[in-house]
């Protein structure tokens, strides 16, 4: 089974970050104004706007993607609520985290039902420590750790403090530690830091999308960062659905299922085995292969 550990959704966008506006543009919804450019935001057949749970879902299951994690992102807007909804309508296919920056709000996440607690730490200029109090909270509550961080080795020093200071939290390092930028090694290597601590891939595509598919240089980040913390601290996820404007869902995972790179164990702890273990996914749904109209 297929698990996706990375992925956004959202009701609509209207923001503010750094003083510059995030918003979907009229009349082409699927576009937004993004630091003060035009962006496709959306793949250009979803006019409205609306990145809902209904239709990554008709995703998933053309893809035969059993479950996904959905992160935020400070570029959405707090989704907390919609989040909220999702979850507890589709308990056995979504993992959702919050949007908290204090303890009050941290609390008011797990008592929506979500199941943990997503940061933006790249976008971040304040001390992760100052966070501190959020972790240990969660901590004790078993909530899991969403966590991005940029090419910033002061922050990466930080995140391993706050992985020892808090050993039974589980923690997820986001877009599999920029991989494309000098701060990959040390990202990874944070998983050697505690025994719940891993890695997932949400935006691979997106770093290595100069590249493209099937991605050659992105599978050999993979190797190697199972060669410095193992594959069992790795997992697959999509950066849904920015990443699909460029590629399908489909074609976001499938590059790793026709590599010869990896061996078939690899690649089923990669891409389901570690996520089910790691989020704790129960009765996940069989999906059957579906043959497409141009096959």
């Amino acid at each position: 089974m297929t698990i996706d550990a990375h992925s956004h959704l959202w009701l609509k966008q209207d923001t503010t970050v750094d003083g510059q506006p995030i918003r979907q543009l009229q009349p082409n919804r699927s576009r937004s104004l993004f630091f003060g450019e035009e962006r496709q935001m959306l793949p250009p057949f979803m006019i409205d706007g609306v990145n809902s749970a209904e239709v990554f879902l008709s995703n998933m299951d053309y893809a035969q993607v059993g479950a996904a994690v959905v992160v935020q992102e400070v570029i959405d807007g707090n989704q907390n609520e919609y989040l909220a909804k999702v979850q507890q309508q589709y308990p056995n296919r979504f993992f959702c985290m919050g949007m908290a920056w204090n303890l009050e709000e941290a609390k008011a996440v797990r008592e929506a039902g979500l199941k943990g607690i997503a940061f933006p730490g790249h976008r971040m200029h304040d001390s992760l420590h100052t966070l501190m109090p959020i972790f240990k909270m969660m901590e004790g509550e078993g909530m899991v750790l969403s966590m991005c961080l940029g090419d910033n080795e002061r922050q990466i020093a930080e995140m391993r403090e706050i992985i020892q200071e808090c050993p039974e939290l589980k923690v997820a390092i986001g877009h599999f530690g920029m991989v494309t930028t000098p701060s990959f090694k040390s990202q990874v290597m944070l998983a050697r830091c505690g025994r719940n601590v891993m890695i997932e891939s949400g935006g691979i595509t997106w770093l290595y999308n100069s590249e493209f598919y099937p991605y050659p240089s992105a599978i050999r980040s993979i190797k190697e960062a199972a060669e410095w913390v193992g594959m069992e601290r790795l997992m697959w996820g999509s950066d849904y659905p920015r990443t699909i404007t460029a590629i399908t869902y489909k074609m976001s995972y499938d590059f790793i299922i026709k590599t010869k790179e990896l061996n078939e164990q690899d690649k089923a702890m990669f891409l389901g085995e570690n996520a089910v273990q790691f989020y704790g996914f129960k009765h996940l749904p069989e999906l059957p292969y579906i043959k497409n109209m141009s096959e």
